[in-house]
């Protein structure tokens, strides 16, 4: 070996190995015996060795002094200077470990023309690096050039092993991912991929691209001829359920589950699972699985706060309360989220005093606003309407949605302590700030209507449609008005039709289909809209609105008991007490 080759491998071992070593963080290279879908990370292990030769050059002072340069300015917060310092050696030694460093410093610097210099500089030194290709090819892809991209990725692709190149498929895809023209990505990836059937990483490729250009069938397609070639890979399984859940929702969990009986040990699908299955409001299925995951991570307070939350969904308010005491016995995190959760139980159960001392424990994050409000509503509903006020006008609001909360609760706390005039003023205050809030405006008009307003309700909902035209309560607040009063029946079964058209499955909206109908006469839709609403939600004016058609189809009995079973759990509502003296009177 020539003795100058020798003293500079020496050299630089001494101050490369820190260097390219200690200095450089540890890229994190996706394995393919699990294949995890993830970022890029540009790897640098192996640069100029193999059969690349490298440079028989002497380490001079000078070449010794842009190195340490390069290695203090990146340590000091100056990569720009660190970048340059090492581009310029490895140019003068022709060192390909030099460039590969530059390339790496640049990158990470977010320097793309050095960059773009560095790795072409480690391509021309070291032509066999798939390092420096893909490099290349990813600044390219960052740059949004996907043609110009073309050649290299086919190129990298070629050279690549086979048991490396489903990692390039992984690592390439998501930085495509983010070019706008989703159309132009899905028709790179399916030339990409073509020569590569049998390659899974290939498909799971495709199968992201098509469905982000609208592809569905190809996507899912693709998505299943993923897991067929690898069915062990959970994010081809993972990718394939969550297509078949728009359309199939139930042969989605059946595959996840098929997937769970032949891997049962794979906790990021169990994980999967359980979200899936709460998305599908299967909670109870769903609780099950995270208490699977728990016995794995008995000490995760994430899990168990999502085992305590399911178990509130489900209405075990007690069970529910256990498992969040018990996080706080086990676990210091978030703790003020757990306190907001306990007082939404005690909330549910009236018990007021529990609740706001629960809530009042609740002092960081993003639970602190709404425990806020909840503060002031539990003190209003105690009869303490002034502290209530004085605590919300308190409040830092942090944005105008924080600030319009605040005064739509206030005007709630007026409204229920029957001061409907200064809960108007309270809105129309708040109006003067947020003129076109949809919120403000509707509850707004909501009360102009309770103060027999009825030319500002009119104006206030009209507003509201302008501003909000897919607002269907604005249109079946305005139509249902007309119709009640009798007046401008036509106008106001069409405003009503418009709220059913956007949202048909809103029990008031049915309701409102429902007295319309009975407003022109057409006793036979609005029974049948008036059993829909009133299944769908047995409300007390629902009751009175079923109950009165019925009794004037002539089925008095049936009427009878729907406003006997109504009044005797309401009481005090107005509507319905007015219809139970009408007819059973």
């Amino acid at each position: 070996m020539n003795l100058k080759r020798v003293v500079i491998m020496k050299g630089m071992v001494l101050v490369s190995a820190l260097v390219l070593g200690a200095c450089a963080h540890k890229p994190q290279q996706v394995q393919s015996s699990t294949n995890k879908v993830g970022e890029l990370s540009l790897s640098l292990n192996g640069a100029g060795q193999g059969s690349t030769e490298l440079p028989n050059v002497e380490l001079t002072q000078q070449i010794l002094y842009e190195i340490l340069l390069g290695d203090i300015a990146v340590q000091r917060g100056r990569p720009d200077i660190g970048v340059q310092a090492y581009l310029d050696v490895a140019k003068s030694t022709r060192d390909p470990r030099l460039a590969a460093h530059a390339a790496r410093l640049s990158y990470e610097a977010r320097q793309i023309d050095k960059a773009m210099e560095a790795f072409r500089l480690w391509q021309e030194l070291e032509p066999k690096s798939t390092q420096a290709k893909q490099g290349i090819a990813i600044i390219l892809l960052s740059g949004g050039m996907l043609e110009e991209a073309r050649a290299g990725l086919v190129a990298l692709l070629a050279a690549a092993d086979t048991e490396n190149r489903g990692n390039v498929f992984l690592q390439i895809y998501p930085v495509m991912a983010r070019h706008p023209d989703k159309a132009a990505v899905y028709a790179l990836v399916h030339d990409l991929a073509q020569p590569y059937p049998k390659l899974a990483e290939a498909q799971w490729a495709m199968a992201e691209a098509a469905d982000a250009a609208g592809k569905s069938e190809v996507a899912l397609q693709a998505a299943h001829q993923a897991r067929i070639l690898r069915p062990e890979w959970d994010s081809a399984t993972m990718l394939e359920a969550q297509l078949l859940l728009r359309s199939k929702p139930d042969q989605a969990l059946a595959l996840v589950k098929k997937y769970l009986d032949d891997y049962p040990d794979s906790r990021e699908m169990r994980l999967f699972n359980a979200r899936l299955l709460t998305g599908q409001k299967q909670f109870e299925g769903a609780r099950k699985e995270f208490q699977l995951l728990l016995g794995v991570f008995p000490n995760s307070p994430d899990l168990s706060f999502a085992v305590a939350l399911l178990s509130l969904e489900m209405g075990e308010l007690d069970r529910a309360e256990q498992e969040l005491n018990q996080i706080l016995i086990s676990s210091k995190k978030d703790q003020d989220r757990v306190y907001y959760y306990l007082a939404q139980i005690s909330d549910t159960r009236k018990q007021n005093e529990e609740a706001l001392k629960n809530y009042r424990k609740v002092q960081e994050g993003e639970y602190v606003f709404p425990a806020n409000l909840r503060i002031a509503l539990l003190l209003g509903r105690l009869g303490k309407l002034d502290d209530a006020r004085k605590h919300l006008h308190a409040m830092l609001a942090e944005d105008n949605q924080q600030r319009v909360q605040v005064v739509l609760v206030e005007s709630q706390l007026l409204r229920e302590a029957k001061q409907l005039n200064a809960a108007y003023q309270v809105l129309t205050q708040g109006l003067k700030k947020h003129p076109d809030h949809p919120d403000l405006l509707y509850d707004a008009g909501m009360v102009s209507s309770q103060l027999g307003k009825r030319d500002v309700f009119e104006k206030m909902m009209r507003k509201l449609i302008e501003v909000s035209p897919q607002n269907a309560q604005a249109y079946n607040a305005l139509g249902y008005d007309m119709l009640d009063r009798n007046e401008r029946v036509q106008e106001g079964m069409q405003l009503v039709e418009q709220a059913y058209a956007l949202t048909p499955n809103d029990a008031a909206i049915i309701d409102s289909m429902g007295w319309g109908f009975y407003r022109l006469g057409d006793l036979v839709k609005s029974v049948a809209f008036l059993r829909r609403a009133y299944s769908a939600n047995p409300d007390p004016e629902i009751a009175a609105h079923l109950g009165e058609v019925l009794w004037v189809q002539g089925h008095k009995d049936e009427a009878t008991k729907i406003l006997r079973q109504a009044i005797k759990d309401h009481p005090d509502n107005a509507v319905l007490v007015g219809v139970v003296n009408k007819f059973l009177q």
